[in-house]
């Protein structure tokens, strides 16, 4: 495609090119009889099989719980019972052991009422009556028994290589993608960021978090802390000057990268860590942790900066779940939001009381966590606010059947098979790549100007930089190859790159897309000679 017509996607999200990428690509599948790949989507390729096994089962035990207080031939059914139901689920376990999942969620179940010291009765009808979905979610952040069991795995998940010394209020949401829109939402009518206001993303990163501050309902001015592949995606000291500056009022982050899927080593956690406690106690911090599971004893900045931090998880990619959306919202009990709503000038908070006034007779006391709740119903319907029930129970059993996967089976598997593709995939690129402890293997960011500095020279990369758009590599993928990736740029990646999923493909679709990647790349070469009248042999 040439540079002009290439030129007019350069203000598209990657997300809405992809599209026009999937039409190339799939016309070229057909054309040439080949198979259509698709490795822009971030959506796993597998599912996490026994937490959803126990779901179902515990729908069955469910149904026989209201159908013992109703059972009308019409179908009506009853509200299941709380007096006495975990010994029912005992007697129902035994004589339902040969259904699938049963002997997980009798595991789970009594590895909770254990752990955690619940109530029995109160556990299961929890559960029972929470998959029924026949109730309002009360409370309306989070239930009761999820919120324990979902913080004790994230603990795990976020900060198994270091956990903080604070206790975190969660909000379940209807996955990350809820939890950022919330954010933005209660950040801006709480007033603890305003129109005008200048916020630091740390690049490269997820694209929406470049986009929404540019929206007119948020109209924030953007500074990027930028990583980069040379540094290996970490935080240098010249990067964290930035947040040294006041008018910075908040930091976002998302920790292992995308599309750089490094985590941020000790040292840039301790960077961050002393410009909060050195020299910016009131920085706003958002970490979007979602792909931290895939990174061994994984370090969010929750376990360093708890109080300053908005933390953001989703249990979509590591269990297989986008369908689900399952998210939670992360808060520390002794938190710089609810200062910060304190030190508001009168003024403000009496524009703050109209707002919350319906909630409470002292709306000044609402905590901002509680907030975050209203506002994602735009506080008049905060009566009917809350993740779906049933989705709930979902969120406890997968942190459940975690909890007790005490050799972390699971967790061994995922990361065994990204990584697998992963190696495939630059085998066939003919590259070498150290891709460090920090690196989770979920995407992979394909960087032609480093790699052909490294492998070709510098002459090559002033050449395509001058002669070749930077899109074309995702063009020249979907037209020549059926291959879809997303550009690089969409990201604050380097420009002329392109990320790819290892999630969604079959192992050997890596291969293939190496192999494609590396005709691109030769091509490149050989236009270049060709241009200069250079021998069209050798290979890149």
């Amino acid at each position: 495609m040439d540079r002009l017509k290439l030129h007019d996607y350069e203000a598209l999200s990657p997300f809405q090119i992809k599209d026009e990428l999937i039409k190339l690509a799939s016309d070229e599948a057909r054309k040439s009889n080949s198979a259509f790949l698709n490795a822009g989507r971030g959506n796993p390729n597998w599912i996490a099989t026994r937490p959803r096994e126990a779901f179902f089962a515990l729908g069955q035990f469910a149904i026989t719980e209201a159908k013992r207080v109703m059972d009308h031939p019409a179908g009506l059914g009853g509200m299941p019972a709380i007096k006495g139901c975990h010994d029912r689920f005992l007697r129902w376990a035994e004589a339902n052991a040969d259904m699938p999942g049963t002997d997980t969620l009798l595991t789970v179940v009594k590895h909770a009422i254990f752990a955690f010291d619940f109530d029995a009765d109160a556990f299961v009808h929890e559960l029972t009556d929470s998959i029924i979905g026949d109730n309002y979610p009360v409370p309306d952040r989070i239930l009761h028994h999820n919120e324990i069991i979902a913080h004790e795995y994230l603990m795990w998940a976020m900060c198994s290589g270091r956990q903080p010394d604070a206790r975190f209020d969660l909000f379940a949401v209807e996955g990350g993608t809820a939890a950022m829109c919330y954010i933005f939402k209660s950040l801006k009518a709480n007033r603890l960021l305003n129109a005008g206001d200048t916020i630091a993303l740390c690049t490269p990163i997820f694209t929406p978090y470049l986009e929404m501050p540019e929206l007119e309902d948020y109209s924030l001015e953007s500074v990027h802390v930028e990583t980069d592949e040379e540094d290996g995606f970490q935080l240098t000291d010249a990067a964290v000057e930035t947040l040294k500056d006041p008018k910075v009022k908040a930091f976002f982050l998302v920790n292992p990268g995308n599309p750089s899927s490094v985590a941020l080593n000790k040292a840039s956690l301790e960077k961050l860590a002393d410009v909060v406690e050195n020299h910016r106690p009131d920085l706003i911090v958002l970490t979007d942790d979602v792909y931290g599971t895939f990174v061994h004893d994984f370090t969010s900045v929750m376990g360093y900066m708890p109080r300053n931090t908005i933390g953001v998880y989703s249990y979509s990619k590591y269990f297989g779940c986008t369908g689900w959306r399952l998210g939670v919202i992360a808060v520390a009990q002794d938190n710089i939001f609810d200062l910060k709503l304190a030190e508001h000038s009168e003024e403000i908070k009496q524009t703050l009381d109209k707002r919350y006034g319906t909630l409470s007779l002292t709306p000044r006391g609402i905590r901002f966590v509680d907030r975050l709740v209203a506002d994602s119903r735009d506080v008049a319907l905060n009566h009917t606010a809350g993740l779906s029930l049933p989705q709930q129970v979902m969120m406890t059993l997968f942190s459940l059947v975690e909890l007790v996967d005490t050799k972390k089976d699971y967790q061994t598997a995922c990361m065994e098979l990204v990584h697998r593709r992963f190696k495939l995939l630059t085998e066939a690129m003919g590259i070498e790549v150290d891709a460090g402890e920090n690196y989770d293997a979920y995407y992979g960011i394909i960087d032609f100007e480093y790699w052909l500095r490294k492998y070709v020279g510098d002459d090559v990369v002033a050449w395509i930089k001058k002669n070749v758009h930077p899109l074309d590599i995702a063009f020249k993928l979907a037209e020549d190859h059926g291959i879809v990736l997303l550009n690089g740029s969409g990201f604050d990646a380097p420009g002329w790159s392109a990320r790819v999923s290892f999630a969604n493909l079959p192992d050997e679709a890596y291969a293939q897309i190496g192999r494609a990647v590396r005709s691109v790349a030769r091509g490149y070469v050989e236009a270049y000679r060709a241009a200069n009248a250079m021998p069209l042999h050798g290979g890149s």
